[in-house]
Order: structure tokens, then C-alpha cells, then sequence
């Protein structure tokens, strides 16, 4: 509360040129970050490694912090733009699975918690890298939030030392679903037409998943086993779209590795054993994702190429994006019997260019593992298809406008 005393002092606690990893994302211990970023400049320099930030804790914060990430996410753009932010490029699953084999090596560890009326202790909000990065670091400090959801799947492991606690005075981060527009819906009905009954569904942050997920209220037997889930999951299971009974996994369970949306939908995960809250290790594992019936992969882009390849990371050589947990995904989604790997995206970016092009800047998603590119033109399936059709389909889902320029780079290159 204004007035108070900050409820830790982190002076020699933070050592010089140690990394210190935060829950991300809406698990983001925010009276403990807030509380480091206002105490950052009396401390010696560090390193925060942080995840997609929906927060505003980090909008100003003292030269002497640097920070890494596996992406541009969220508000963590603000970073990279001002040159602080050092991405380190990798598939969400191999980031995790670098804590759990000490190649990335916590200092300090700043987690949030849910705490049942027994005492028990949940990651609540995410399942992620952050109790593998307790699990090797030297100090590991707990905010107690009673506003955080308890989840199962996520217990806090009892051999991973607490060492400090500390009592949250902000609610969990919040992220409403992003307004829907004609081009989003537009997307969606494609998008929705490869989607059968008895699908199981992963899907990311953002309008156009959002969108996809709005457009499936009448179909039966949906499943989830994504990397997260959001308000949107709520619509649907409650719609009785959704009922996990197909999956040939987790028979009636919704399974996922982050909670990011609204206090809605944090009271609907809230000790439910209809939802799992696992972690990366299961919910991006490729013998995991070969075991589901028909997973639908659903990410998104900032460019495809006429040859398919997929960029989900930079625009001009600047990072804005993510390689995150698409090719783990994707990838898994082509070895489910009866998957689809679903890439949808805009035609066009916000200042009128192509977002479908003849070269994607940087490959994501390599186009030996594409399945089917969506915009809101259309559906271009490319699996099984050489380079040549491959360019037709993709230049018929571009927008009317860059379609004759398109072609007319694969004429100059035959």
C-alpha cells in the first residue's frame, strides 16, 4: 500500500552479475518485481530472465538490470525496442528443459503462489521453468497471493526449498481477450472449416486465436492440451463444446502449461480437477503430443514465404516476436493420427504490407513441417505439395493487392 514499508529489502540479497528469474507471464510475482524495480538502483548490476510480460512493472527500471528472454511477448517489446531485452532463440520446451539441466543457472528465484487452507502450495498460474530454476538457484522467495488460483498439476514440489515469504498486495495480472475484428472472424471461419468434431485444441495468445476459438461453439467433443488457456476455454466447456472425452489422453481434462486471462477464468481453474496445469515436459513433449487424437496445432505468424517457411521472431531484423512453443506444436500436431498444424495470420500487416512473401527474413517453423497456412483469403494447404504449387496456393490466400507482384517475383526466379 502507498505509505508502506516495501515488504523486503533486497540489499544484499541481489548479487553483482546474478541471474534472477520471475515468474512470467500472469504468474508474475508483482509485489516482489515491483519491489525489485524500485530498489534496483542501490543494487549491484543483474540480470532478469523474464517471459511474456503483461505487466507494466518493467516500463522504467534501472540501467544496471539487463535482461533475457526466450521472446518478445507482451510488454517485453517495450524492452527490446530500447535495446535492453537479449533473446535467447529457442523452442519453449528446450528453454525449460535448459533449467531442469542447469545450462540456464538461477541466482534468485521470485515466484508466485497459491497456498491451500492446508497449507499445500501451488504454482497456481504457470507451470513452467521457474520450479526447475528453484530448484538449482541459492535463494527462492515466495509471494503468497490469496487471490491466485490453487490448481492441480501444478504443487509446489517438496523438495524445492522456500526460502523467504512474502504477502502479495497486488490480485494476479490480468489479460482480457483482445476485441474481435472483421479480419480475425474472417480467419476464423477458414480456419474453422479444418477443425473437426473430437479435435483437441492448442492455441496461443491473441485475436486470432481468440477469434478460432469464438467460431467453435457448435462443435462436440472438443479437447484441450495447450500451452495455455484463456477465457475463451471457459465460453466453450461451459457450451458443452468442449468435454475432453476424445482426446485418447487425460480422458475428461482440460490439460495446459499457463493460465492467462481473467479473474473469471482463474475461479473457474481454481481447485478444479478438470484442469491440469502441468508441466512443459508434458504439455509440449513430443511422445505426449504423438499419444492425442487429431491435436490441432493453432499458431500464428509475422510472415509465411511462398515456400511455406514460417516467421514468427523478426521484422527487419528487429525481434518482436517468439519462436515459443509453435514448432513444438506443430510438430506434434503432424505426428497425432489425424492433427492438423494450423498457421493463421493477416494477409497484411497494419501499415498495408504483405505478410505473405517470397522469403521469410527468419524460418520458425521450416517449411518441411507445414501443414496449412489460414488468412482471411482463404486456406492454403501445403503439405505433400512441391515449391511451384506451393507458391500458387500461398499468392491466392495474399491479399488482392500484392498477388500480381508475388507472381511476378516467381516468374523472375524461373
Amino acid at each position: 500500500m502507498p505509505g508502506d514499508a516495501a515488504p523486503i529489502d533486497f540489499t544484499g540479497l541481489i548479487r553483482d552479475g546474478g541471474l534472477v528469474v520471475c515468474g512470467q507471464a500472469t504468474a508474475e510475482p508483482v509485489t516482489l518485481t515491483e519491489t525489485l524495480v524500485t530498489q534496483a538502483a542501490h543494487l549491484p548490476p543483474f540480470c532478469m530472465m523474464v517471459g511474456p510480460l503483461f505487466s507494466e512493472t518493467f516500463s522504467t527500471c534501472a540501467p544496471n538490470v539487463s535482461f533475457q528472454s526466450y521472446g518478445v511477448i507482451g510488454n517485453a517489446r517495450r524492452l527490446a525496442k530500447a535495446g535492453r531485452l537479449e533473446v535467447i532463440p529457442s523452442n519453449y520446451s528446450a528453454f525449460c528443459a535448459d533449467f531442469a539441466a542447469r545450462r540456464h543457472r538461477a541466482d534468485v528465484v521470485l515466484v508466485q503462489l497459491a497456498e491451500a487452507a492446508d497449507g499445500r502450495l501451488s504454482a497456481s498460474l504457470s507451470n513452467d521453468y521457474v520450479i526447475d530454476a528453484a530448484r538449482g538457484a541459492r535463494l527462492v522467495i515466495a509471494e503468497i497471493n490469496p487471490d491466485a488460483p490453487f490448481t492441480f498439476g501444478a504443487e509446489w514440489p517438496a523438495d524445492v526449498p522456500i526460502h523467504m515469504r512474502v504477502a502479495a498486495r497486488r490480485v494476479p495480472v490480468e489479460l482480457p481477450s483482445t476485441p474481435l475484428d472483421d479480419v480475425s472472424r474472417q480467419i476464423a471461419a477458414h480456419a474453422a472449416s479444418l477443425i473437426a468434431d473430437g479435435s483437441t485444441l492448442q492455441f496461443g495468445v491473441g485475436r486470432v486465436p481468440d477469434a478460432i476459438l469464438s467460431s467453435l461453439s457448435h462443435a462436440r467433443n472438443l479437447g484441450i492440451h495447450s500451452g495455455l488457456i484463456n477465457d475463451a476455454v471457459v465460453d466453450l466447456i461451459e457450451r458443452g463444446a468442449v468435454t475432453n472425452a476424445d482426446k485418447g489422453i487425460d480422458a475428461g481434462i482440460t490439460v495446459t502449461n499457463q493460465v492467462i486471462g481473467t479473474q473469471r477464468l482463474y475461479r473457474f481453474v481454481h481447485q478444479n480437477r478438470a484442469v491440469a496445469v502441468r508441466p512443459t515436459s508434458y504439455t509440449h513433449g513430443q511422445n505426449v503430443l504423438a499419444r492425442i487424437n487429431r491435436l490441432v496445432a493453432i499458431n500464428s505468424a509475422l510472415q509465411v514465404g511462398l515456400d511455406g517457411a514460417v516467421n514468427s521472431e523478426t521484422l527487419n531484423g528487429v525481434a518482436i516476436g517468439a519462436i515459443g512453443g509453435q514448432l513444438d506444436f506443430v510438430r506434434g500436431a503432424n505426428a497425432s493420427n489425424g492433427g492438423r498444424a494450423i498457421i493463421a495470420l493477416p494477409a497484411t500487416a497494419s501499415d498495408g504490407t504483405s505478410r505473405i512473401v517470397v522469403n521469410v527474413e527468419t524460418v520458425t517453423t521450416p517449411r518441411a513441417d507445414v501443414d496449412a497456412i489460414v488468412t482471411e483469403w482463404g486456406v492454403a494447404e501445403l503439405r505433400s505439395c512441391g515449391l511451384a504449387e506451393r507458391a500458387r496456393r500461398m499468392i491466392a490466400i495474399a491479399a488482392p493487392e500484392h498477388r500480381d507482384a508475388l507472381a511476378a517475383s516467381v516468374h523472375h526466379r524461373k
